[in-house]
């Protein structure tokens, strides 16, 4: 089988005030798939469950982000999270703290056998 790309979702997410990286993430896959209505399944025929969800987030610090928490936003279908360095921690002017901004690219894609004939 092939897997076929069908769809490619960005986002982006903040945490303002605490400084979490697992918040932020969420946030931007959040909005990277409430932004959009996805019936690729059904349009295929398959069970919602076989979408293959690759998810690739970039904050300042990695680490510090728990991707179980982030896997556990997917309703269904076969989600894996990949942590990159990327997005962006911004210092407040007052010295107070910093904000985080997350962003996410989200592709889904299934297995497909491809059309011999």
């Amino acid at each position: 089988m092939a897997k076929t790309r069908m769809v490619t979702q960005f986002g982006m997410g903040t945490s303002i005030r605490s400084r979490d990286y697992t918040e932020a993430a969420a946030r931007a896959i959040r909005d990277a798939l409430w932004h959009n209505s996805l019936n690729v399944a059904d349009a295929f025929d398959f069970p919602k469950e076989a979408m293959l969800i690759d998810v690739e987030i970039g904050v300042q610090d990695p680490a510090a982000v728990d991707p179980a928490a982030l896997l556990r936003i997917f309703p269904y279908g076969q989600p894996s999270v990949r942590l990159v360095k990327g997005g962006l921690d911004v210092d407040k002017p007052d010295g107070s703290g910093t904000s985080v901004i997350a962003n996410a690219a989200i592709i889904v894609s299934f297995d497909m056998e491809p059309d011999h004939d």
